[in-house]
């Protein structure tokens, strides 16, 4: 006869794996996807190095929660920022702005998702990371399109451009500290769309 788990072994065994996740969240964020080793993630959980591989079989499965449910909460915010604001033009602003503010105070976070090396099976998931991204540009790209404040453009294209053109400007300020790159970067999405400098100054 199978062995069935009892609700409070369930309980347990999902608050253990929701410490994890926790502690997987925290060491990503401090140490980046090098540093977040099964081991460091069980001491900083304060669980066996086996309880980890009783949750996550891999280190890279582990890091593939964690970068979803980051990925997530990154999406959340820049949707967030981006609605209702005047024009689109303005919304895609938002969106990089968003994400680059949240990014440098979190840099070896965000080095993670956009470029540190990882394996394969995490490489996948960053490329959903701009994907999602992509939809949420896209959308204010082809509003912007539809009311004439931008210039005829296949909106996914110059989402997808902008995402990659951005995540790019991030690497540097994200591993050196300086921040210049950054403060250009409202520009050249102006720019990119076809939209005027002078107007959204």
């Amino acid at each position: 006869m199978p062995y069935r788990r009892t609700p409070k072994v369930q309980e347990r065994l999902d608050a253990q794996r929701e410490t994890i996740v926790a502690a997987a969240t925290q060491q990503l964020a401090e140490h980046g996807y090098g540093g977040c080793s099964v081991a460091a993630v069980a001491d900083r959980a304060g669980v066996a190095v086996g309880s980890v591989y009783r949750h996550f079989p891999t280190k890279a499965e582990l890091v593939v929660h964690v970068f979803r449910q980051v990925v997530t909460r990154e999406v959340e915010a820049v949707r967030a920022a981006s609605a209702g604001l005047g024009d689109p033009a303005e919304r895609v602003l938002a969106v990089f702005e968003t994400f680059a503010q949240r990014a440098l105070k979190a840099p070896r976070q965000a080095y993670a998702l956009l470029a540190e090396p990882v394996d394969a099976l995490i490489d996948a998931e960053r490329l959903e990371f701009r994907r999602a991204f992509t939809d949420v540009v896209a959308e204010h790209v082809a509003s912007g399109v539809r009311d004439g404040s931008l210039p005829p453009q296949d909106g996914r294209l110059t989402a997808a451009a902008l995402v990659g053109a951005a995540a790019e400007v991030l690497i540097g300020p994200l591993t050196s500290g300086n921040e210049q790159d950054v403060a250009a970067l409202r520009t050249f999405v102006i720019r990119a769309l076809g939209g005027s400098d002078a107007r959204h100054a």
